[in-house]
């Protein structure tokens, strides 16, 4: 099994293991509940990353979210500035 980023809901950030072949998936969202992720592939040029977005989600929130951690991420890191 092969490591996908989850993006949104409970999971949102999270680098889980998942069969290569699910679509959609539904781990427990705590005690009560279960969320649904979609597969899918994000593509720039020729290069491309497969993620599971919460079903919630639309293409532009996924880039919003995206966007907004890294800015995070590079802001934090020691010495890091945006």
């Amino acid at each position: 099994m092969q490591n996908y980023l989850f993006i949104g809901g409970n999971q949102d950030g999270l680098d889980i293991p998942v069969q290569p072949d699910l679509e959609s998936m539904q781990p427990p969202a705590g005690v009560t509940g279960k969320e649904t992720y979609y597969r899918e592939r994000l593509t720039v040029w020729d290069v491309a990353v497969t993620i599971y977005r919460h079903e919630s989600l639309t293409a532009s929130q996924i880039l919003d979210t995206l966007i907004s951690h890294y800015k995070a991420w590079a802001v934090n890191r020691p010495g890091g500035r945006l």
